[in-house]
């Protein structure tokens, strides 16, 4: 699979990874940034496919494939 790291200050909380995610595994974080966002939170079950990354407008997720 692959790893998925959420910068968690440069998140804006716009939802588009959330909402994108086919495997909806993204959900709404409950730790606020110092931006007074809620980033998200990957659960079980992501692919690191990386659409959460492409979607992201802030380039505030990075997905790093495992071989």
């Amino acid at each position: 699979m692959g790893i998925v790291k959420i910068d968690f200050q440069r998140c804006k909380e716009c939802g588009y990874c959330i909402s994108f995610c086919p495997k909806k595994v993204l959900t709404k974080g409950t730790a606020v940034n110092k931006r007074g966002y809620f980033p998200p939170v990957v659960g079980e079950g992501c692919i690191a496919c990386g659409t959460c990354a492409r979607m992201c407008p802030d380039a505030a997720i990075s997905v790093y494939k495992e071989d």
